[in-house]
């Protein structure tokens, strides 16, 4: 029964797994798109500095003295900090191979964009080199952990039938037949009779 659960663990995890490299490749897509639109932002906001003779950080600090200026300074703030991340993320990802991006799940982290690569995100065969890998680690790994897990928690249960000690059954020893003395055999009597005169 564990080695059932196992493969078919191993299979669905190396299915899961095969899509990986795809789904990577749509999420590199999706962050060109969101570090484009966050660069024309940036662009825009800093430009806008520049004509009125400010630079970034003293423009953010005039938006200040009321809620809405507030707010927005906060909001641009945080759009510097995310553009700067997810621009240092797409340089990354970008001079990575298919094999290396595998292993760099932290760098597919931003929520919006992960949200929208899988809302659209297309399965694909596994045709690649990075697809095999990932498809033959997934089902290696899903089958391993599996079967430890299952392992772990039969144990107990394969102790128990260890320390239960088998029934003793006592042969019953057949008595042995009687055995009949052995009736010595009675000489025949002749029925010839002897002649006269002969001797014995």
């Amino acid at each position: 029964m564990i080695k059932i659960f196992s493969l078919a663990a191993g299979l669905a995890t190396g299915a899961l797994c095969s899509q990986v490299p795809e789904f990577s490749q749509q999420y590199l897509q999706r962050l060109g798109g969101q570090v484009d639109a966050l660069t024309a932002v940036v662009l825009d906001f800093d430009a806008s500095a520049l004509a009125s003779g400010l630079g970034r950080e003293e423009a953010l600090a005039q938006l200040s003295g009321a809620a809405f200026l507030d707010a927005r300074q906060v909001d641009m703030r945080a759009t510097f900090a995310r553009h700067a991340r997810l621009s240092d993320h797409l340089l990354t990802l970008r001079a990575a191979t298919p094999m290396q991006r595998m292993m760099m799940p932290h760098r597919m982290t931003d929520v919006a964009t992960f949200q929208a690569t899988w809302a659209d995100f297309t399965p694909a065969l596994p045709i690649s080199t990075a697809g095999a890998v990932a498809t033959g680690s997934g089902f290696i790994g899903g089958w391993a952990l599996v079967g430890a897990v299952l392992s772990l928690i039969a144990l107990p249960f394969r102790r128990g039938q260890r320390n239960v000690a088998p029934k003793q059954t006592h042969a019953r020893i057949k008595a042995d037949p009687p055995v009949a003395r052995p009736t010595p055999p009675v000489a025949a009597k002749s029925h010839i009779r002897p002649l006269a005169g002969a001797k014995r």
